[in-house]
């Protein structure tokens, strides 16, 4: 009896419910918890190392790093690291009295020259329990990196830039899908429970934002507001907010004919009170759903604006921005620089679609 119920409870049918569920979180711990997860922990994972650009996915490569910090800031856990890690991708190495000799790695058989850093650079840098600073480096300081997702064209990480997209694309949709709620709610109410002349003014506003096309109205927003991080939050919130208050509003007609409404009026409760403890509680189920569809399409929007060149700007790990950078590398024969940020873009935004299509269906 208690299995014919899980099982009827966690059906077959249900199953990209649960994938959508599983990727959404998975995608939420990735984008708070980045820098604890990805390899370079400077902010933007901007390190560029232009001797190992655009390689394939899953290259291993020797590396030497240069430490330029004794201790590390809680912030830089959230944030990154603002200075710059000098890192250098080596074929090998060897000590002199006073100075590490290597050899940069090269896709050049040829390629052998042999570069130096002074110890003393080191010695600056490390605890100052350390005795033996050579076997410090060995063990601390040179170690064998793997490249999961390959580098782009700037040598950089493309596994964490694509881990730190998340945190770009899930802030995006949260702040665009605050604003748009806040917006809609409000002239939603407005219109749906006065009525009258203000329900025409705010029926009037709402045509002539619906009569613009999405994509044009967040790229005029976003030109008078310019490029950047924060323009696009607004721009993005300002352009979707018009579905939300269509259906608040027509949402609103239809409870405050309701009976409990009517007896709320009858008691004395002033507007305010019945519109927020009343009419919004026994909303909530609509605007949770057209909130998952709106968090999609601001992913969908940021990315579009990006790729166009007026959303996000770099260095700022946006998936929309990896896929213009490299799209012309799908025909030149390193389609895993566009392809890998796609196929996580696509998972992400059909993962908030399908949960806005189920809670619908259940609606």
């Amino acid at each position: 009896m208690i299995s014919s119920k899980l099982f009827s409870k966690f059906s077959l049918s249900n199953t990209p419910y649960y994938f959508s569920f599983f990727f959404i979180g998975t995608c939420f711990i990735f984008s708070i918890f980045s820098y604890l997860i990805i390899p370079d922990k400077t902010r933007n994972a901007n390190t560029m190392n232009l001797n190992i650009q655009s390689v394939k996915p899953g290259f291993k490569v020797q590396t030497l790093s240069l430490p330029s910090k004794k201790n590390k800031k809680f912030s830089e856990y959230v944030f990154g690291t603002d200075y710059s890690i000098e890192q250098y991708a080596i074929k090998n190495y060897r000590f002199s009295s006073d100075s590490i000799y290597f050899t940069l790695y090269s896709k050049y058989e040829d390629y052998n020259d042999e570069l130096s850093i002074s110890l003393d650079k080191y010695k600056n840098n490390v605890p100052n329990n350390v005795q033996d600073i050579k076997s410090y480096i060995v063990d601390n300081l040179i170690s064998e990196k793997i490249f999961y997702f390959g580098t782009d064209l700037y040598g950089r990480d493309l596994f964490s830039r694509v881990i730190l997209g998340t945190r770009v694309s899930f802030s995006i949709g949260l702040m665009a899908v605050l604003i748009s709620t806040v917006l809609g709610l409000f002239f939603g109410c407005l219109g749906g429970y006065f009525g009258g002349t203000i329900d025409k003014i705010v029926v009037y506003i709402i045509n002539v934002f619906w009569s613009i096309p999405t994509l044009l109205l967040v790229i005029a927003i976003s030109l008078s507001l310019g490029k950047g991080f924060w323009q696009v939050y607004i721009a993005i919130g300002f352009s979707v907010w018009v579905d939300v208050a269509r259906l608040v509003r027509g949402k609103v007609i239809s409870e405050k004919a309701k009976d409990y409404i009517v007896a709320s009026k009858i008691l004395g409760f002033n507007n305010f009170r019945i519109i927020i403890s009343h009419i919004v509680p026994n909303i909530l189920g609509p605007l949770l759903i057209i909130a998952a569809a709106n968090f999609a399409s601001s992913i969908l929007l940021e990315s579009g604006l990006s790729f166009l060149g007026i959303g996000t700007q770099p260095p700022v790990p946006s998936w929309g921005y990896m896929i213009k950078e490299n799209y012309q590398y799908i025909i030149l024969g390193n389609a895993y620089l566009a392809f890998i940020p796609a196929f996580f873009l696509v998972l992400l935004v059909s993962s908030f679609m399908f949960l806005s299509n189920y809670y619908s269906e259940k609606k």
